[in-house]
């Protein structure tokens, strides 16, 4: 590396926005922690840190991930890189932004304690530290685009769910009512979903039917020339 030796250093950073979904308040909610140590000690933020010089971006999205959720093989998707020169008061520090989406049910509660983790719906988000809100605007803005046209809105559902339990998650991430019909037309006509035999007495006197996402058959119809199409933006 001496041919760089004259070139100033910069700190690398990752930070991890993690999307989940709350089935039974119908919200999407954000996993913030209190910030440990200065500068902004003791304020809400995002869960980030600094690139170790022996892994990638991506590896040290997933070890920051891991060590506060404990889970591993979660979705995760590189957002957008944050270089403005001011952004962080304690250095010059360049972040890439990572969305994960999770199971809230998913999230060991232990390791959640130690990391003074805490839910929080979107529509609650308090004021975050550095440029951590507007990381969590744009990573909303490009959910909202994956879930057009990849299955991705699975992953924050339960292995059994009803069409109305689907449809009012997009309904949280769109943030606006969806048609019941229309919705139910378009995601049945994709022949991804097996209905069950197991139906939802809890908040419908006849009872819903479960169905569960079959990611083989997306897998194969992908491979076959099919396109996801679920946009309700408009």
């Amino acid at each position: 590396m001496t041919a760089y030796n004259k070139i100033s250093r910069h700190l690398i950073a990752v930070d991890c926005i993690i999307f989940g979904y709350d089935i039974i308040e119908k919200e999407i909610k954000l996993l913030l922690i209190q910030r440990r140590f200065e500068p902004a000690k003791g304020k809400w933020s995002l869960s980030g840190g600094f690139v170790e010089e022996s892994e990638s971006l991506e590896n040290a999205a997933k070890r920051i991930l891991f060590d506060l959720t404990g889970l591993k093989n979660v979705f995760l998707s590189q957002s957008y890189t944050y270089g403005d020169v001011q952004r962080d008061p304690g250095a010059r520090v360049v972040s890439t932004a990572y969305f994960s989406l999770i199971k809230i049910k998913d999230i060991n509660n232990k390791v959640k304690k130690i990391s003074h983790a805490q839910w929080c719906p979107l529509s609650k988000l308090p004021e975050l530290i550095f440029d951590h809100n507007k990381m969590v605007k744009d990573a909303l803005k490009e959910l909202r685009n994956q879930v057009k046209v990849k299955p991705v809105g699975f992953e924050l559902l339960p292995e059994k769910f009803t069409l109305v339990q689907f449809q009012e998650l997009y309904e949280a991430i769109y943030q606006k009512p969806i048609d019941r019909r229309n919705f139910r037309k378009k995601i049945l006509s994709m022949n991804i979903l097996e209905k069950l035999e197991e139906k939802e007495k809890i908040t419908s006197r006849r009872g819903a039917y479960y169905y569960h996402f079959i990611p083989d058959r997306y897998k194969t119809l992908r491979e076959n020339g099919y396109f996801f199409e679920l946009d309700f933006s408009k």
